[in-house]
Order: C-alpha cells, then sequence, then structure tokens
C-alpha cells in the first residue's frame, strides 16, 4: 500500500525561543513565530490534497496544522507521537548543570548507549517501539495515499532512523527545525526520504 507521507516538526513555542526543554510533559502552545511558520507552511502546501492529517495529542502539533485542518481534512492524534520523555528535566532552561546533564545522555545515545534515560524519562527504544505501533496504524489505513504528520524533533530523528534501518545511535543525523518538512514515500514494504528538513516556505519570514 503506497503512501506519501509529509512529516512535519511543530512550530515554534516560548520554550523553544527561551532554550528550554519541553519534552512529552509539557503541553506548550505556539508562540507568535510559530503561527507564523504554520501559515507560512499552509501558504506553501496547501494545494497539496492530504487525505489525512495525523498529530500527537500535544496542541503545538495540531495548532501548526490547523489551517489544513480547518479544511475539513479528517484529522486523528495519537500519544504514541510524543515527543520523548525528558523527565525531570522538562520545563527547565538549560543552566550549566541541566544542559550538561542532557548532552550527556545524548552525546552517550550517539556512542550506542541507549538504555540510558534522564530520570523519569524514556529511551529512545521506547520512542521508536510506541512510534512503531502508531505506524503499523497509519499505513494500514486504506484510502489515505497522501498524508501530513505533524509531530516533534527528537521524534523526527528517532522515527527516520528505524524508518530506514540505521542503529538509534545515528539519529542526530536528521536535522530538524520548527516547521521542517520531510518527505517520505512508503512502498509497502519500506520507507525512503524523498525531501530532507525543507525549508523553503521559511524564507518569507526572515
Amino acid at each position: 500500500m503506497n503512501k506519501k507521507m509529509y512529516i512535519l516538526r511543530h512550530g515554534e513555542t516560548d520554550y523553544n525561543k527561551n532554550g528550554m526543554v519541553q519534552g512529552s510533559g509539557i503541553d506548550a502552545p505556539l508562540n507568535e513565530t510559530g503561527r507564523k511558520q504554520a501559515a507560512a507552511f499552509f501558504e506553501k502546501y496547501q494545494h497539496i490534497s492530504f487525505d489525512k492529517i495525523y498529530t500527537s495529542n500535544l496542541q503545538r502539533t495540531s495548532e501548526s496544522v490547523q489551517q489544513f485542518i480547518d479544511k475539513k481534512i479528517p484529522n486523528e492524534s495519537f500519544a504514541d507521537l510524543r515527543e520523548i520523555s525528558w523527565g525531570e528535566q522538562e520545563g527547565k532552561p538549560f543552566t550549566p548543570e541541566t544542559s550538561t546533564t542532557y548532552q550527556n545522555v545524548v552525546k552517550e545515545w550517539s556512542k550506542g548507549n541507549l538504555d540510558l534515560r534522564i530520570a523519569g524519562g524514556e529511551t529512545p527504544q521506547e520512542v521508536a517501539t510506541r512510534q512503531k505501533r502508531a505506524f503499523d496504524y497509519i499505513k494500514n489505513q486504506e484510502n489515505e495515499d497522501c498524508i501530513l504528520i505533524c509531530i516533534h524533533g527528537r521524534a523526527m530523528r528517532i522515527l527516520f532512523c528505524w524508518m530506514l534501518n540505521y542503529s538509534l545511535e545515528h539519529m542526530d543525523n536528521f536535522a530538524h527545525h520548527n516547521t521542517g518538512l520531510y518527505i517520505v514515500n512508503y512502498t509497502g514494504s519500506m520507507y525512503s526520504i524523498e525531501g530532507f528538513n525543507l525549508t523553503d516556505h521559511l524564507k518569507s519570514l526572515e
């Protein structure tokens, strides 16, 4: 069952702007810049006939594609598409202490220590497991050939690793930007990336 998936990172929130960790436990709305990014994305891609929209159940994802939802395109949200849980780091600004903890965990992941987690948070493998559950549902839906999916930055890094059969230690190879877009083709047996962190729609905001 072939599908074309437009996979979008949500627009900017004040947590992004202020360098604070969000994760799955912070349900922040878009800020003014994020709303402008979402509008710019809609302006460029509104001509595409999406059959379905999928988001996480955090408001920053649904707000980022609200103009598409307003076109009465069917949509669903899933907890399994939420951002990784950063546990006790969530909602905290980057100080020398908190930044060191965060950076050390991410560095260890890049070395293959994928069972490591921030206290109270998730491991990359746990995120991949729930994502696969969500995508098993998505890819098996009939009459949804072209879909728009809005999720989160670290979640996207994890997502593209397992989609392309890379070890999760390589997740940081997948760059992302607020409303950065990946275009993914699914053939029924494999995924391939057609567009990589596309941000042309943001030039109007420069």
